[in-house]
Parts: structure tokens; C-alpha cells; sequence
């Protein structure tokens, strides 16, 4: 079996990713291509766009967003993720059981007692109205019924896992800065989620698929599209599903398979890029939490383990080489790279040409000021 080292993983992720050369895709093509962006920081996928696709206009996100074709929602991880709104319909369903899970162990102790399916109806008679609430006040509304767990575990469960919600704009549009507020998926999108697939492999119109898990399955097709060569293991820390075996097992025969250098079985799409692992690479600007870095359970493709941190912390990192190789701030309109290693002249000339870019991306054109920092160990 092909065994891919780290820089052939490393050219592959770029390209999948739109980082090794900008792409020509319309934003809603290439938020469905990313297979949607992280986004609990609202701001952060304009700079994601920004670096992946030529001539961004941070306008046409903001009307995909208030035009009802992208939605803000908690998905993938339980974070806020930005995905088209086919994605969300076809997806949230088999995403219920993860969202619940993830959600009633950050609150176990607080939610002790609670009836989830209880809690969930009354949320939904709550926002049956189709009027927009935040977190905080559909807790209160719900409150009278649970008064111990308090208003946080309460929200937190409603919004992020038992009610299928979107996060309204103006929240997540281009320099705007809004509260979250929340409606139902459904209410917002006039079309009620994907139903999910029966334990028995019948969904509930009697249809048997193809597959006993035709969503999972195309979560694997769509993973690997944007994120492979993968394990199955990336693909579990991506999208934070356990219960995927049968969907790869289903998919299995269409792929082709490789070890990473440390053995592992990573598995791709046959007719999928794999560059020469020599072709260069583009300094690239990324935002705070990135699935570029994110979207793996071994990162090592694109970060060092010594830096890993950072990928969680929310710094917003630069890729040189196709690695990351520094941290990245703006203020006052100027940018200020700061390395993690030593860079070479002409490292930092590129970072520094990069970085002007982003600045004037970032300020209409008003200042292209940036600047790269001593490395200091």
C-alpha cells in the first residue's frame, strides 16, 4: 500500500482545501465544497473566503446569509458551523443523537432529571410563533417548568441540540456586530429537515435506501473531497460522529487507500487531487479555528504538535509552505505576523506581501500596513 508522508498529505489538504491556489467558485459553491466553515467567531469565515476564492466580495456571504441560502447553525462538534442550507436539511438529523450527547454531558449535573423529550416539545411550542428569541429568553420561557438546572444549561440545550435552530442575521454579517438570536430551521428555511433514517435502515416514507446510512455516507464522500486522504479517525474529530463504520464499509469500494507514515489506513475519492509534494505553496492568512487545521484527528499534516494549542485557542495562524508558521493579529488596520520559527528573507518578504493584502481586504483599501515580528525562541 502507497505510503503518503507528511508534505504529500500536506499539498493534498491544500488543495482540497482551496489553499493552494485560489479558486473561482461562487461563495455558495465553495461553502458547500468546504462542506461548511466553522463560525462561532461571526467575522472569521469572511477571512476563510477571503483566502480561498479570487475576488471575494464579503457582500455576496452576507446576502447568501440574509437571502436564506447559507445558515448559521451548531452542527459538526456542536459548534457553529456556516453551511448551505441544502447541507443543514439533509444533515441535521444525523447529527440529533451527537448534538444531545455532547450537549447534556457539558450540563449532566445541571440537567439531572430533566425529560430532554419533554424539554425539547416545550421549546418548540415556545418558538412555535416563529418569533425570534435568544437563548436567554427562550430559557426564561421555559424556566417556570425547570427552575434548577438554571438558564444556561437550559438554552444551551434547546439551541444547540434539541431544537433544530438558526442563528438570524444581522448576526454573521459582513462588519456587523449582533446578539444571537434564534429561530427554527424550519420557520426560516420553509422546509422541515431531512426525517432520519429508521435503526432499521427504513426511513419513515417505507423507502428502503440504497445504503443503511445514506447521509453518513455522503458525509464520507463530502469529507473526503474537501479533507482527504483521511482516516476514519479525522473524519470522526470533524464531524464528532461515532456510529460511521457501516457508511465507510458502504463506501469502501469506491475509494482508494494509502498509509500515512505512521501506519495508519487513510482512505480518499479515486479521481481526487493529490499534488506532486513538491508544488509550492502560497503564504495563506487563515482565521480562528480553521478546519483547514481543525478538520483531522492527527494535525501533523499542516501544524507542528508543539504549536497544536494554537489550532484550539482561537489564533488566527499563517500558513508558509503550506505549514503553520506564525500567528497573525490586526489592529488599527495594520497586520502583525509573528513567527513561530525563523523565516527566511524571502519567507518574510511573501508574508509581509500577503499580509498588505489582507489588511486592505480587511479595511476597504484604506491601509495595506503589515508587518512581520522578530522571532524570538
Amino acid at each position: 500500500m502507497t505510503v503518503l508522508d507528511t508534505r504529500a498529505l500536506n499539498r493534498a489538504t491544500l488543495a482540497r482545501q482551496l489553499l493552494l491556489e485560489r479558486a473561482g467558485l461562487p461563495v455558495l459553491d465553495a461553502v458547500g465544497h468546504l462542506c461548511g466553515l466553522q463560525a462561532q467567531e461571526p467575522q472569521e469565515p469572511f477571512i476563510g473566503l477571503w483566502s480561498r476564492l479570487r475576488a471575494f466580495d464579503p457582500s455576496s456571504l452576507s446576502d447568501l446569509l440574509t437571502g436564506r441560502h447559507v445558515v448559521r447553525t451548531h452542527l459538526m462538534r456542536r459548534t457553529v458551523h456556516l453551511v448551505t442550507a441544502d447541507d443543514v436539511l439533509a444533515w441535521r438529523a444525523r447529527h440529533d443523537a451527537m448534538l444531545r450527547q455532547r450537549a447534556q454531558g457539558a450540563y449532566r449535573r445541571e440537567l439531572a432529571g430533566v425529560d430532554l423529550d419533554e424539554l425539547a416539545a416545550a421549546g418548540r411550542a415556545v418558538m412555535a410563533d416563529g418569533e425570534p428569541r435568544s437563548m436567554s429568553e427562550l430559557a426564561r420561557a421555559v424556566a417556570g417548568r425547570w427552575p434548577e438546572p438554571g438558564l444556561r444549561a437550559l438554552g444551551e440545550m434547546l439551541v444547540a441540540a434539541l431544537v433544530p435552530m438558526v442563528q438570524l442575521p444581522p448576526r454573521g454579517l459582513w462588519r456587523t456586530r449582533a446578539g444571537a438570536r434564534y429561530v427554527p430551521l424550519a420557520t426560516w428555511l420553509g422546509r422541515d429537515i431531512d426525517p432520519p433514517i429508521a435503526p432499521n435502515g427504513v426511513p419513515p416514507n417505507g423507502t428502503t435506501p440504497a445504503t443503511p446510512d445514506p447521509v453518513g455516507a455522503a458525509l464520507v464522500r463530502r469529507y473526503l473531497a474537501a479533507y482527504g486522504p483521511a482516516a476514519s479517525a479525522d473524519l470522526r474529530a470533524w464531524c464528532g460522529l461515532a456510529g460511521l463504520p457501516a457508511a465507510i464499509a458502504a463506501v469502501r469500494e469506491e475509494l482508494v487507500t494509502f498509509r500515512d507514515e505512521r501506519g495508519r489506513e487513510l482512505l480518499d475519492l479515486p479521481d481526487a487531487p493529490r499534488p506532486d509534494p513538491d508544488t509550492p505553496a502560497p503564504v495563506r492568512f487563515l482565521p480562528a479555528f480553521d478546519n483547514a487545521v481543525l478538520g483531522y484527528q492527527d494535525r501533523g499534516r499542516i501544524i507542528d504538535d508543539a504549536h497544536r494549542g494554537l489550532s484550539v485557542a482561537g489564533a488566527r495562524v499563517v500558513l508558509v509552505d503550506g505549514r503553520v508558521a506564525a500567528t497573525w493579529t490586526v489592529e488599527d488596520g495594520t497586520v502583525t505576523a509573528t513567527p513561530l520559527r525563523r523565516f527566511s528573507r524571502a519567507e518574510r518578504t511573501a508574508v509581509t506581501e500577503e499580509g498588505q493584502t489582507l489588511a486592505a481586504f480587511l479595511s476597504d483599501g484604506e491601509s495595506d500596513r503589515a508587518q512581520v515580528t522578530a522571532f524570538s525562541v
